[in-house]
């Protein structure tokens, strides 16, 4: 039922089952969600959530001494004129509803915000253009927030572009009414200097659809929480990722699938490659499937590919079943070294070694690739990978 796979080839992996309601694994925080920053402590590195991620780096988001600046970042919204975007203050009722914070970095974007952004389409709605939200840093600390929010049998795309420089933390919530379908690409390509540290919480309706595609290049430290809860039965989510670690990055996803109702189902499939010294990516996944979850149907795969020596990879599923009435569940991690006998197969038929590896790295995200289905997009992806691997050549 479950798989777990481990190459320690500058890496570690581990994985966890467990079936019993008493038992605690990682997904069980140390501290309740709260919207509220005194409700967490500081962390200093030792908590299980905090455990991979190199604090001094944080820029102050964790302790509080982060202070928002006038340059933070700025949201611009490209989107049909069918759907309705707002600017709206912390008052506003529709902010918080698809999660709460579940640390203290997420409870500080929470309480430091002054403006949210609301993207909303309307019931019935089938958008056959993206929206475009645009998140550009201008040098400063910044604390965000935004909503999407689908009304029933709705369908949209939606593209989150992170690009210039910024210590940024934020929230962000994805509403789905019931049978909407809603797929969100979320592309952090920032400035080599930037830290960006964000709690995704997606909140699916019955017989609703979701999908996530996040793409990770760019900053100094990224860290990423997504997360997944059902408000009725029939719900399905997909979530997929991709990230390029480069020399001295850190870069962390931390995903949660709740499967708090019944008949529900979820795919996560993330894929990372690694390459120069200091390079550190972290993988945690975390699916809990509750008491009352019968009939839930989900699987979790991490894969990556250690291109150079001094890269490290963490990765560690975790899947916690309190019911035996599900349809399926399991999980698979592994980490290798980039494949010698492929290099070799493909040099031997006369093509470069340097076209060789650009090859084999390519197909490694190619499914990843085309879950986007914005050929814009894709080929903005593809180029990136291109860059990556011509960076570590040159």
């Amino acid at each position: 039922m479950a798989e777990a796979q481990n190459t320690p080839v500058g890496s570690t992996t581990a994985g966890a089952i467990a079936v019993a309601a008493e038992s605690t694994v990682a997904t069980r925080m140390s501290a309740p969600p709260s919207f509220d920053v005194a409700d967490f402590p500081v962390p200093h590195g030792r908590e299980e959530e905090w455990r991979f991620t190199p604090l001094n780096r944080l820029r102050g988001l964790h302790d509080g001494t982060a202070v928002a600046t006038d340059s933070g970042v700025k949201v611009v919204v490209d989107a049909p004129a069918a759907v309705t975007v707002e600017t709206v203050g912390r008052d506003d009722a529709r902010l918080g509803r698809a999660g709460t914070p579940v640390d203290r970095v997420a409870a500080q974007a929470y309480s430091g915000f002054t403006a949210a952004t609301v993207v909303t389409v309307p019931k019935d709605t089938v958008l056959t253009e993206p929206i475009r939200i645009a998140v550009h840093g201008e040098g400063g600390t910044a604390y965000g927030h935004q909503v999407v929010e689908l009304g029933a049998f709705a369908e949209a795309v939606v593209v989150v572009d992170h690009t210039g420089d910024a210590v940024f933390a934020s929230n962000v919530d994805y509403v789905l009414g019931d049978g909407a379908k809603l797929t969100v690409v979320s592309v952090q390509d920032w400035d080599d200097t930037a830290v960006h540290v964000a709690q995704h919480n997606a909140l699916i309706g019955r017989d609703a659809s979701f999908r996530s595609v996040v793409v990770t290049f760019g900053g100094d430290l990224v860290r990423l929480h997504p997360r997944v809860a059902y408000a009725a039965p029939g719900g399905e989510a997909e979530l997929f990722g991709l990230y390029f670690t480069d020399r001295g990055q850190h870069q962390e996803h931390r995903l949660l699938v709740d499967h708090n109702t019944p008949h529900c189902k979820s795919n996560a499939v993330y894929k990372g490659a690694l390459q120069g010294q200091g390079a550190h990516a972290v993988w945690i996944g975390d699916v809990l499937i509750q008491a009352a979850a019968e009939g839930t149907d989900t699987y979790e795969m991490n894969r990556n590919l250690v291109l150079t020596d001094g890269a490290r990879v963490d990765s560690v599923p975790n899947l916690e079943i309190e019911t035996g009435e599900i349809v399926g569940a399991g999980h698979a991690s592994a980490t290798g070294r980039f494949d010698d006998e492929q290099l070799f197969y493909l040099m031997a038929r006369g093509i470069p070694q340097h076209e060789a590896r650009r090859l084999v790295v390519r197909g490694f995200f190619a499914e990843l690739v085309q879950q986007i289905g914005l050929p814009d997009v894709e080929e903005r992806l593809i180029a990136k990978i291109e860059q990556e691997l011509e960076a570590s050549v040159a």
